[in-house]
């Protein structure tokens, strides 16, 4: 692909593996990002905290099973450091309501909630797991919540599935049945396997693959129009209070949707595009950083995460391959609890959350720095990453990776089995830079080059 000029909008993990792997096979890649950083959703803060430590206010954890992302970070000679080696624990609210610790085998509806969808999954893995099928709509326009009822859960399985709001972002008011039907047919509802994160953060990963594309990495630059016709791609941006063209012969569209759906396109995406683009909902999401003067909740035998359904979210410790006496905790609250967690931060600072990890033994040690960041109100993404609620239409979800015409989308929204994660970033990017490539190749070759070289008239 030499002498072809690609044009990338969102500097995110998508964006940038997709960069990087077009600029692998000889195009003149330009990335555009309307923030002043690159990385996008992977963002470590390291300026809170003393001792050196960083912990991730985005994208933490890495599954061994995430293939692309593992791979990616071999390539470009990056260490995966194993992190929470002894699982993951439960914390649940006993009679009295105060929480308490439970054992891996003592989680109450986790091991039971598997055995509750088995005969949804079997349905599911009958059609296959298409989206598109009547047996996909008809799970898909339940809500969580409605199926608990017919099912008439009890309180445990209820809690069980209210603490999946950190994992899935969403209340099961408003997440889909059919979300949860196919996490659980993936075979990704036993607990995690062995987890991963960066060394050095994860934003060396984003560091990495942005360093090679120098000043054609163009920051606080808004993409704000797109047109794309027969012989190319035009977009507008704005940068420094002023709007310029660029040109290109192809454009990957790696925005959110929810930052997608408010950029005019000309023409317009089919109709199916534009619906399942328009209507993609992203979870609330709250992480809040808490760095301790010593890591209280370490003891022989004890998990350093642990999933919830309190307000706090799920918690595991930030900073497990980190020296140092002190330790960051990180929260994670999504949905509902990303308001609750917000309430508490305003009302009395992080000091209110410090009380609430009593039951961790926080009493126990100093609280010396902190951090909370909001996803949902970042004006760049708002929201954490995207969930499937009973008003989207399942059928609609491939057409959030479809390409059009010159136009190419990736993002962790278009990812089939990897949605929400990194890994689905790393993978939409790589797909989105092949699919370039393999059109490229349909094409013959042709087409309006950023040298100007001729192509023949359509």
């Amino acid at each position: 692909m030499h002498g072809v000029s690609v044009l990338v909008a969102g500097a995110g993990l998508a964006g940038l593996t997709a960069a990087h792997d077009l600029m692998s096979v000889g195009a003149t890649v330009t990335v555009i990002d309307a923030r002043n950083r690159a990385g996008g959703r992977v963002w470590t803060i390291r300026d809170d905290f003393i001792d050196g430590q960083h912990a991730e206010a985005g994208g933490d954890l890495i599954d061994e099973a995430q293939h692309e992302i593992c791979g990616l970070c071999k390539d470009l000679g990056l260490t995966l450091a194993p992190i929470l080696r002894n699982g993951w624990g439960y914390v649940r609210q006993d009679d009295s309501g105060r929480p308490r610790l439970a054992g891996r085998r003592a989680t109450g509806g986790w091991d039971r909630l598997p055995a509750r969808l088995a005969d949804l999954i079997h349905a599911y893995l009958l059609a296959e797991k298409r989206w598109d099928s009547p047996i996909a709509a008809d799970m898909a326009r339940r809500s969580v919540a409605q199926w608990l009822d017919e099912i008439r859960a009890d309180e445990k399985l209820r809690g069980t599935v209210r603490g999946l709001r950190a994992f899935f972002l969403a209340d099961p008011d408003d997440l889909s049945l059919l979300a949860l039907v196919d996490q659980f047919a993936e075979g990704n509802g036993s607990w995690p396997g062995r987890m991963y994160r960066i060394k050095g953060g994860n934003d060396r990963l984003t560091a990495a693959l942005a360093a090679p594309l120098g000043h054609r990495l163009r920051l606080s630059t808004e993409l704000v129009a797109v047109t794309h016709r027969g012989r190319g791609v035009k977009v507008s941006v704005r940068h420094a209070g002023g709007v310029s063209q660029l040109d290109g012969d192809y454009l990957v569209l790696t925005l959110p949707a929810t930052m997608l759906c408010r950029v005019p396109i000309t023409p317009a995406l089919p109709a199916q595009q534009h619906a399942a683009i328009a209507k993609l909902r992203y979870g609330r999401a709250t992480k809040t950083l808490l760095q301790f003067s010593r890591r209280f909740w370490r003891a022989p035998g004890r998990p350093r995460a642990f999933g919830s359904a309190l307000p706090l979210g799920a918690i595991w410790e930030g900073t497990e391959e980190q020296r140092g006496r002190a330790g960051i905790l990180t929260l994670l609250a999504g949905g509902s609890a990303s308001d609750a967690t917000q309430t508490m931060f305003t009302g009395n600072g992080p000091r209110r959350m410090v009380e609430a990890l009593d039951w961790l033994g926080s009493r126990r040690a100093e609280l010396v720095g902190s951090r909370l960041v909001s996803w949902e109100a970042d004006p760049f993404a708002r929201g954490g990453y995207a969930y499937f609620d009973p008003a989207f239409d399942p059928s609609l979800r491939s057409w959030l990776a479809r390409p059009c015409g010159r136009l190419f989308f990736a993002g962790e929204h278009t990812s089939f089995r990897w949605q929400g994660y990194m890994n689905g970033a790393v993978e939409s990017g790589r797909r989105a830079a092949a699919e370039v490539a393999a059109s490229h190749r349909l094409l013959g070759g042709s087409g309006l080059t950023a040298s100007g070289s001729s192509r023949p008239q359509p």
